[in-house]
């Protein structure tokens, strides 16, 4: 089934005498909520959750575990996650804006890889913790695909359906958010994203004042990515 542009559905929609005010009510509501939804939902979900990995990092004594590397690859991955939210918050979005969110997103992914499996064979990563990894992977995909979706025609161009591309980054002509609230947001950022994992790396540091890999620790504090041998196969050797 081939589904219509959404701004073509759109237009039909509001055209056809047949529909309801309260369904041309939702439809012409949708930007907002979504806009509302984005700031007032995902961005908290996305702080609390990164709050709630810097205490299991502190519950499981990262410093004198995994060490200042691990605390290296969560300020990796913050940067990955908070560069495309200052885009979208100061900047025009366009192609150059939706490729540079979505970019970040796949080397989030991989960095996020790259810190399980370091960090498992150093200290304990449990099950509350890996479960609070789960939605620090998922919620920067909802706010990728809530942003594509505000901007189709954007994404449109950026694949070459829509016009030529524009990837220039400009500040925002229009900004339905106000001054005070595009600087409650950075606050936020800063107070219960960068700060607790600025205190994460000295508290590193100061234990053990290397950037270098700790030892692994024997046997691994986390094996769930070792899988055992095969009771069987190992008879028969």
């Amino acid at each position: 089934m081939k589904l219509r542009s959404p701004h073509i559905a759109a237009l039909r929609a509001l055209a056809d005498p047949t529909v309801r005010p309260r369904d041309v009510r939702r439809a012409l509501g949708v930007e907002t909520a979504t806009r509302r939804w984005l700031i007032g939902g995902v961005l908290p979900l996305w702080l609390g959750a990164g709050l709630a990995d810097w205490h299991r990092h502190r519950r499981t004594h990262i410093e004198t575990t995994a060490g200042a590397r691990e605390s290296m690859i969560h300020s990796l991955m913050m940067t990955e996650a908070g560069v495309p939210v200052a885009l979208g918050l100061f900047c025009e979005v366009n192609p150059g804006v939706l490729a540079t969110c979505a970019g970040a997103l796949a080397v989030h992914g991989a960095t996020a890889y790259w810190d399980v499996s370091y960090a498992e064979e150093r200290r304990r990563v449990t099950p509350l913790e890996q479960h609070i990894h789960s939605l620090l992977e998922v919620v920067p995909l909802m706010a990728t695909g809530f942003l594509t979706v505000l901007y189709w025609d954007q994404a449109r161009a950026l694949v070459g359906q829509d016009g030529r591309p524009d990837f220039r980054l400009r500040l925002k002509r229009r900004d339905p958010l106000s001054r005070r609230t595009r600087i409650a947001l950075l606050a936020a950022m800063g107070v219960f994203g960068a700060l607790p994992y600025a205190e994460e790396m000295v508290r590193c540091l100061r234990a053990r004042p290397t950037l270098e890999p700790q030892p692994t620790a024997t046997p691994a504090p986390t094996p769930t990515l070792s899988i055992p041998a095969d009771p069987e196969h190992a008879t028969a050797e």
